[in-house]
């Protein structure tokens, strides 16, 4: 089975435009992000696709894979398809950019998934701890049945504890997916559904098409930087990490 990982590199993000190319320590976040992929040894290829020119020059001088996107794509999903259509691959990873910590646990949790030759799609989740909110609408929870199938994936806090005494966790979806590589070129042809218009999140348009989601639960923590401040604490836990060697 070929795995490849891709990180999907929009530059002209909404709430903090540029910010792949801000740095960390010595290197940009997209260099980062595209060198600990490669580390982990997990891929028979890691590929940046992208946008920007700017990007592309960043990854191409560091001596990596990328490619520039034709169309101007409305997800990270649809620039990922377009980028692998014509590759013999069978299994695509999908690393999110703004993620310069990612670990290798998680995602080899979800290449393993696709042992069962029933599972299409995987993704990752986390248990709620101390500082989320389940009640914060971007913070995405996810419900799954006894075969960590995906459920629902909603902004509003699910399960709702009518039961005050339940003792059932909160989980947050964690936006690392993996997916075979028809069922993502299948999704992008799909019309958005009335649950992913509501939400305004497009796993729900998995589930509307009666594709189920094998999610895995990671204990493992990162930082996605959204804002200027996740990019001050990122730069705080790199330099903390620093420290111990």
């Amino acid at each position: 089975m070929k795995n490849i990982a891709v990180i999907p590199a929009r530059f002209a993000a909404s709430r903090f435009p540029g910010k792949l190319m801000q740095r960390i320590g010595e290197k940009t976040i997209i260099r980062m992000v595209y060198e600990n992929a490669v580390a982990m040894n997990l891929f028979d290829e890691v590929l940046v696709v992208t946008d920007s020119d700017e990007i592309m020059n960043e990854i191409v001088a560091a001596g990596g894979a990328v490619k520039k996107s034709t169309k101007d794509h409305q997800s990270g999903s649809d620039r990922i398809a377009e980028a692998i259509q014509s590759m013999d691959v069978d299994v695509v990873v999908n690393i999110q950019g703004d993620e310069p910590f990612v670990e290798k646990e998680p995602l080899q949790d979800l290449l393993n998934c696709f042992k069962d030759p029933a599972v299409a799609v995987a993704s990752v989740m986390k248990r709620f701890g101390e500082g989320d909110e389940p009640e914060n609408p971007n913070q995405v929870k996810v419900v799954c049945n006894r075969n960590n199938d995906a459920l629902y994936f909603s902004r509003s806090p699910i399960p709702f504890k009518r039961n005050r005494s339940a003792d059932l966790p909160y989980f947050k979806h964690v936006g690392v997916y993996a997916y075979r590589k028809e069922t993502l070129l299948s999704f992008t042809q799909w019309p958005m559904g009335a649950l992913e218009q509501t939400e305004m999140l497009e796993q729900l348009r998995y589930l509307e098409n009666g594709v189920a989601i094998r999610m895995v639960e990671t204990k493992t923590s990162s930082i996605g930087i959204d804002t200027p401040e996740d990019l001050e604490r990122a730069r705080v836990e790199y330099k903390s990490s620093l420290k111990g060697f």
